[in-house]
């Protein structure tokens, strides 16, 4: 398909929508189709066509609109009147949405569009979800998809394409924040004119964290297309999608939305009538978190157990089957169409610092508003939490927010004020990771929320290197000792030494930044750990006991 023809039809698919004057999305993500929102589709569906409206009002399913934790959720357009907790079975409800079609509300399951949630969000990444069906890959051009692939393959060179990354100040979403201009670059003189590979890592697998799988979900032509521009920028002519086996959904629709590029000629051979040619594959992943470490992911792809190993050679040099490789997120890819149509420039002027554009966080824990939520970056943290998160339930005050997974750190009350950019993140002892943010109320012990994502590391440990697979143990067992009221200052002294030496010693990420969620935690609430040691108790009530001691004299206590 070349460029003309790719219009034509964006604007035949317009013109088909706009023929019905009203229509109603229905969230067909994952959360909200574990509330079986497929129902609420058929329900709505079938009284539209009792009621003679099915050409005048169009029910389609769409990607995740955010809200999670008020699904099934559907939205009227354009009025933009949205409707939360909607039972899927229950024919009184679904009538009387469709009754205020024509104006009016039905008070007990609206919600505003005005809600800071949705008001305050500024989307890039997210700016098709809830919008597009995710399974119709004209619904993703008639919002301008694949238009920046066909113009950079016919009206731009590979450099240009590059340069426009750079300029952009894009850095990958992935955990590390490598700027992803220098890595396109590098790996587009790697090798001139042999094999290269570009490989979407989505292996995501934090606790709380649902990014990637939603975006995988919502817009999966996105991805795709990110994956060809960045394909065509460095010379690949093939990419992989390495997608935990459990995301079956977004798996499937991956799928489909390779079968339909690839029937409009917008994946394969002679791209847009050029000379360049992109296929993709998905390849699924058995689950360990240490294969969304890059070497890992390459070692699975290839068939081999997914074990990091030493850099150099990276990846950009020697990646794939010995080829150079470009290894990138699924949010940094989602981001790259929208550069190349508003440019560099554009995306540059968003954010702060060395941080810039949007960023997606799933907002997760002890907050009213459980979902998805993009932001500038450099957003305060305050905002994040009591703007769009709605505060803590119960009027209960806030105590911390573990930013960045398992391996990042705890932010505490104090640095409610700070802005959410890596920089920032870095200064507080914590990582922007992939944007898992998990809120927790003052019912927290912060000493047991580091033994808990100290157990989840320890678990995924390869146990390729021994600072790692043993070190992560000890520490675990320190921190047991500390919640169970056993420990001592020594054993205090010693998690710090320890969390220091795993730290140092660890061949990957994985190990490196295990201890994040120890130091943080000792930074900002060192008294909670004292407490524990000292025998005066666990602060929040949710560690045991320290035990009491047992008689000298066991024997001669039964005697009396």
């Amino acid at each position: 398909m070349k460029l003309e023809e790719l219009r034509q039809l964006a604007q035949a698919e317009r013109e088909a929508q706009q023929r019905y004057r009203q229509r109603i999305h229905v969230c067909v993500a994952a959360g909200c189709l574990s509330q079986r929102s497929d129902r609420v589709i058929t329900g709505l569906a079938a009284e539209l066509k009792r009621r003679g409206r099915q050409e005048s009002c169009l029910v389609k399913g769409v990607g995740c609109m955010g809200l999670c934790a008020a699904g099934p959720l559907i939205a009227i357009e354009p009025r933009h009147q949205f409707y939360q907790l909607v039972p899927p079975d229950n024919p009184e409800v679904l009538n009387a949405i469709l009754d205020t079609l024509d104006g009016g509300q039905l008070p007990e399951y609206a919600l505003s569009p005005e809600l800071p949630f949705f008001r305050r969000q500024r989307k890039i990444v997210l700016e098709n979800s809830g919008r597009i069906d995710p399974e119709r890959a004209e619904d993703y051009v008639a919002a301008g998809g694949w238009e920046p692939l066909l113009r950079a393959v016919t009206e731009r060179t590979p450099q240009e394409v590059t340069g426009e990354i750079s300029r952009s100040g894009l850095r990958g979403r992935g955990g590390a924040g490598y700027p992803t201009g220098l890595k396109w670059s590098a790996v587009a003189e790697a090798g001139k004119g042999g094999q290269k590979y570009v490989l979407c890592n989505a292996d995501e697998g934090d606790p709380g964290a649902f990014m990637d799988r939603a975006v995988l979900e919502s817009d999966p032509q996105r991805v795709l297309e990110g994956m060809a521009l960045a394909g065509y920028a460095v010379g690949a002519s093939r990419g992989y999608i390495f997608c935990r086996a459990e995301y079956s959904l977004a798996i499937r629709r991956l799928r489909i939305a390779i079968r339909q590029a690839e029937a409009l000629g917008l994946l394969g051979g002679s791209i847009g009538g050029s000379n360049f040619g992109f296929t993709i594959e998905v390849r699924l992943g058995a689950g360990p978190f240490v294969s969304g470490e890059e070497t890992a992911l390459i070692a699975s792809i290839e068939g081999h157990r997914g074990e990091p190993r030493p850099r150099p050679p990276y990846p950009a040099q020697q990646g794939l089957w010995g080829c150079p490789t470009l290894v990138n997120n699924v949010e940094t890819l989602a981001n790259v169409p929208a550069i190349l149509r508003h440019g560099g420039d554009w995306f540059a002027a968003i954010g702060t610092g060395q941080s810039k554009g949007t960023k997606v966080f799933a907002l997760a824990g002890a907050v009213k508003n459980t979902g998805l939520i993009e932001v500038p970056m450099g957003t305060p943290l305050r905002e994040i939490v009591y703007g769009l998160g709605g505060g803590i339930p119960g009027g209960r005050r806030l105590k911390a927010v573990q930013a960045g997974g398992p391996c990042g750190g705890a932010l505490p009350e104090q640095s409610l004020d700070m802005g959410m950019d890596y920089e920032s993140l870095e200064a507080l002892g914590s990582i922007m990771g992939s944007g898992g943010l998990i809120v927790m109320d003052e019912g927290a012990c912060m000493v047991d929320v580091a033994r808990f994502f100290l157990d989840f590391c320890r678990q995924e440990s390869c146990g390729k290197c021994s600072p790692c697979r043993v070190g992560t143990t000890q520490l675990h067992n320190l921190l047991g000792r500390i919640t169970q009221g056993k420990a001592t200052p020594a054993d205090l002294e010693q998690l710090v030494h320890l969390s220091e030496a795993v730290r140092e010693g660890s061949l990957c990420g994985l190990g490196q930044s295990a201890p994040n969620a120890i130091c943080s935690t000792l930074r900002h609430f060192r008294p909670e750990y004292e407490a524990h040691v000292t025998g005066h108790g666990c602060p929040a009530g949710v560690c045991s006991p320290r035990p009491a001691a047992a008689p000298a004299n066991p024997q001669s206590e039964e005697s009396q």
